[in-house]
């Protein structure tokens, strides 16, 4: 039996549920897997999944296309493990940037001089940016980053005025609160995201376990196919498996019935393609991405660093007031090189 670690992109949620199902029906065991979730909540967020992964600390990741992008376009790139993803969680974007209704900020453009609760992920506060200029504003706000688990609270507080959340999660809790919010998607404001969440792996694990993340993937997407067949039995086995898991762990990470029985059957509809299939990730869907960042000027060399050292990091306010360092050619990142579906069941 293989020992495998998945590292989760946020606690336990319906996004997640598939993996859960397939755990709890035995799928991992009959691919000879044993399925170790190691969710963010453990260290307080202070490792990202990418940088568990890349540290060979976990054999599959959860995260977003930019951070896929961001691994192959580090200028220290060369000296880390390639990450590749090998399937798509999600085949719709259902995250929205969000403030409060009764704030009066009902438009991407009015969020000029606000403060934005911020996860400090690569190109995030640069893509909210261009969102606000996309809607007619200047960009101009205040990036910050509380701790990462906290950040919804921020805007359920009023501490913060916007931030960025997945629909069919914190979404249906601000519903069940009674938190009016205004939802602002970025397709509608002209910004062509890219897939999230993904999963990652490394890519020397493709190579030398193939087999592994086959029987991995095998049994992941059954866990969806159920998850997407049986939303409302799905709710009942992800509420009561990642509840044992999380059990003493604190309210940063605790499960609410309700939110998962109202938000799965939401989620659920996300999880396959047109043609029924779980994980299929489409080139063009990446390429219009990448080309969007390069086109606003989003694909450069800084990164964001709360020590920023100037030639090759800035702070999350400098980014946004232009320290971004080199534009990165388009024609050096391919997408062919940052995901693959050769591994997912026919």
């Amino acid at each position: 039996m293989a020992v495998v670690q998945l590292a989760l992109d946020w606690t336990p949620n319906t996004n997640h549920t598939g993996f859960y199902v397939a755990q709890s029906k035995g799928w991992y065991e009959a691919e000879k897997i044993k399925l170790e979730v190691v969710s963010p909540h453990i260290s307080g967020y202070k490792d990202t999944p990418v940088s568990l992964l890349t540290q060979d600390k976990v054999h599959f990741a959860i995260a977003p296309s930019e951070s896929v992008i961001s691994a192959h376009t580090l200028q220290s790139a060369a000296d880390k493990p390639a990450v590749q993803a090998i399937a798509t969680v999600l085949q719709q974007d259902t995250s929205a940037i969000v403030t409060r209704a009764d704030s009066g900020i009902d438009q991407p453009s009015k969020l000029d001089g606000k403060r934005y609760a911020s996860y400090g992920a690569r190109y995030e506060g640069r893509i909210v940016q261009q969102l606000i200029r996309n809607a007619g504003g200047k960009g101009e706000f205040e990036e910050f980053t509380p701790p990462k688990l906290g950040i919804w609270n921020t805007i359920l507080k009023g501490e913060a005025d916007a931030t960025w959340i997945f629909e069919g999660w914190e979404g249906i809790e601000a519903d069940q609160k009674n938190v009016a919010l205004n939802r602002f998607r970025l397709a509608d404001y002209g910004v062509p995201y890219g897939y999230t969440p993904l999963l990652l792996t490394r890519t020397d694990t493709l190579r030398e376990s193939s087999d592994l993340v086959k029987g991995f993937l095998r049994a992941t997407a059954k866990g969806f196919q159920f998850a997407t067949d049986h939303p409302e039995e799905a709710a009942m086995i992800f509420f009561k498996q990642a509840s044992q898991d999380l059990q003493g762990t604190g309210p940063s990470a605790e499960l609410h019935w309700e939110q998962v029985k109202a938000s799965q059957p939401y989620v659920s509809k996300h999880y396959l393609s047109k043609e029924g299939k779980w994980g299929t990730m489409e080139s063009d869907r990446w390429d219009k991405f990448l080309d969007w960042l390069s086109e606003t000027g989003l694909l450069t060399s800084k990164l964001q660093s709360r020590q920023p050292e100037s030639s090759t990091t800035s702070s999350l306010m400098g980014l946004l007031k232009g320290d971004v360092g080199d534009r990165i050619p388009r024609s050096s990142v391919q997408s062919s090189a940052m995901f693959s579906n050769a591994y997912l069941p026919n």
